[in-house]
């Protein structure tokens, strides 16, 4: 069953991007886990649209999961999380609208304020096209989209610029917390223990994100039985 994680809007400007707007559905992915999972997907967000050129359409493939981003030449940029069989080119549709309705909205001149912005309805457009079949009401701005070349990568390393290590970004990221980062870290450590080259270790962001939440569901559970036990 195809699947969308999380959308996002977003604003580049030189080297600097800002979050404007986003919402996710998680409710694929435990509780206690989500709180991480929205995290490392905005860190994400952020990290592409860093890392796309203006009036450039990317996708990129990150074990089963996709990550969708167009940055228009105004700078504003959109970012689309999906499982591995959401159609490219829907997604693309997707964000192309979500971009006109943002714009339409809140003029250029707020996008650099710094201030979250709100998109009414965000929501309930992110839980209508989780059936990509919805993209048929789209079909003018789908056949502009079929003229236009979507950059794949198979892996987010590639979009990295030369000398750049992820764990250093996820280091240094504010989006991060200060829990997400410290299990980020140790499940590092422990796949590296199960015997992962240092390579795949580097291409498997995506499962130690998910098994950073993962770690955190089971210390809260360990921690709360602990609690209980105490005379």
């Amino acid at each position: 069953m195809v699947k969308l994680f999380h959308i996002a809007v977003l604003y580049k400007y030189q080297t600097k991007v800002t979050l404007l707007t986003a919402v996710s559905d998680l409710s694929s992915i435990g509780f206690f886990q989500r709180s991480s999972a929205a995290e490392f997907m905005k860190f994400t967000s952020s990290v592409v649209v860093e890392r796309t050129q203006l009036s450039t359409r990317t996708t990129i493939k990150e074990g089963e999961y996709m990550c969708h981003c167009y940055s228009r030449s105004d700078g504003l940029s959109g970012v689309l999380i999906s499982d591995h069989e959401y159609p490219n080119r829907v997604a693309h549709t997707f964000i192309s609208k979500i971009l006109d309705d943002f714009a339409a909205k809140h003029s250029p001149g707020t996008w650099s304020s710094g201030a979250m912005l709100t998109l009414p309805g965000l929501d309930a457009q992110l839980a209508k096209y989780q059936n990509p079949n919805q993209a048929d009401a789209m079909s003018r701005i789908q056949a502009d989209l079929d003229e236009t070349k979507i950059i794949l990568h198979n892996t987010i390393e590639a979009v990295l610029e030369r000398g750049e290590k992820l764990d250093d970004l996820v280091a240094k990221s504010d989006d991060l917390s200060a829990q997400s980062k410290m299990f980020y870290k140790t499940v590092s450590e422990i796949l590296f223990l199960m015997g992962a080259c240092e390579r795949d270790v580097r291409r498997a962001w995506w499962l130690r994100a998910f098994a950073c939440a993962l770690l955190a569901e089971e210390t809260r559970r360990c921690t709360g039985s602990m609690a209980v036990a105490q005379p």
